[in-house]
């Protein structure tokens, strides 16, 4: 069974709750986005199957890290996709990966977060990675997280392309939507 995260072009009269999983429309800051992201699990990227809505890009998720933390209520759930640069060293690709895993434990307006790598076999693409949380508000999104010393100090360095360690592709890609409840199991 994989997990896909799924980008939609849908009209307005489609109805999401049709469909499997979670999906929502997109919200204003997202990036390289349709209409809707639709999370689901499936072992074949499978079809929305509702009227009004079309597939336009899918990923398929191998999860490297993640943690489940449980709060009641609606939340934006974020999903962030980059592409780390080909000729980087295996051992680079891993300290970053365990420094972006370590942002949670220090920024607490994440709750379940999951970072993982983009299953090429089930679904090749251009992205490489996929680093989704969950948010209570865009506020906690745009806030604490956006403007964290370990952000900035941290883990932007990986993808700032006029600093030495810059091992991520400028094109980069951001959905975020509202979700009833939680998207990450």
């Amino acid at each position: 069974m994989s997990r896909w995260i799924v980008q939609l072009q849908a009209t307005s009269a489609a109805d999401l709750d049709l469909l499997p999983g979670s999906a929502g429309r997109n919200l204003k800051g997202s990036l390289r986005a349709g209409d809707v992201t639709w999370d689901v699990a499936s072992l074949v990227l499978p079809e929305p199957g509702v009227d009004g809505v079309e597939t336009l890009e899918a990923v398929a998720v191998a999860p490297l890290f993640g943690a489940l933390v449980p709060f009641t209520g609606a939340r934006i759930k974020r999903a962030f996709l980059f592409r780390v640069h080909a000729n980087t060293p295996d051992v680079i690709t891993q300290r970053f990966e365990a420094e972006l895993a370590a942002m949670p434990r220090l920024v607490r307006t994440i709750h379940s977060w999951a970072l993982s790598r983009v299953d090429q076999s089930v679904s090749p693409s251009f992205w490489t990675h996929i680093w989704e949380q969950e948010f209570a508000s865009l506020d906690d999104l745009n806030g604490d997280y956006a403007m964290h010393p370990y952000h900035w100090a941290g883990v932007d360095r990986w993808f700032d392309p006029e600093m030495p360690d810059a091992i991520v592709d400028r094109r980069l890609a951001q959905w975020l939507y509202e979700a009833p409840g939680p998207v990450l199991r």
